[in-house]
């Protein structure tokens, strides 16, 4: 790509950005866009094929990205023998919660984009997705403390996906609101310690 192809593409994607972060993506303007990026519709698609491809290209990498870490988590502490995994409860998530608030702040424009301006989008069920696995992985951990001994009780799987989804829902509130970072920490730190122990509770740990 050439110097004034990357412009080009730069003036596209800030554009874009004050577009969707004013509208969303559902009523966001294509035209307003292309005015405000200085170039011609043709321009436009000669590097994207559509607006969809275009909110794709700016969120697509920290949607991966940040899935990518989730899943690392989860899948790491899965795979620690049995026996550890009691003693590693809530660790291998606060070190993933922590890594994704300083790569939220790192990215915010794109990851409040993310967030809040996917519906109409399959982004729209980014969080839907996260949390449908971080109840995945919690039976799979409740069959564990069984496989020990563990007295535990049966849990409905509704249940668990509230909670999951309070939990989730509770940190991407942070980007919502525009929480400055300091506060977003401190918040989500406390919201974590409250779940995790909420889960032990109800667990019988």
């Amino acid at each position: 790509m050439s110097e004034s192809e990357h412009t080009t593409l730069e003036k596209i994607h800030a554009a874009a950005k004050e577009e969707f972060l004013e509208k969303g993506f559902l009523s966001a303007s294509l035209r307003n866009i292309v005015k405000t990026a200085g170039v011609t519709t043709g321009a436009f698609y000669g590097y994207f094929s559509s607006k969809e491809a275009l909110f794709a290209s700016i969120v697509e990498p920290h949607a991966a990205a940040v899935m990518g870490k989730f899943m690392t988590a989860q899948t790491e502490f899965a795979e620690l023998p049995k026996e550890e995994q009691p003693d590693h409860m809530g660790k291998e998530s606060a070190d993933c919660v922590s890594w994704m608030i300083d790569y939220m702040y790192d990215n915010y424009e794109e990851f409040k984009i993310l967030i809040c301006c996917g519906d109409g989008t399959p982004y729209e069920h980014f969080i839907d997705s996260m949390v449908d696995i971080e109840v995945e992985y919690t039976f799979k951990y409740i069959e564990v403390l069984k496989s020990l001994g563990k007295d535990v009780p049966e849990l409905d799987r509704e249940l668990c996906h509230m909670i999951a989804s309070g939990m989730f829902e509770g940190v991407f509130e942070a980007i919502r609101h525009d929480m400055p970072k300091d506060r977003a920490k401190a918040f989500i730190k406390q919201l974590r310690e409250f779940y995790t122990a909420g889960w032990m509770k109800i667990m019988g740990q």
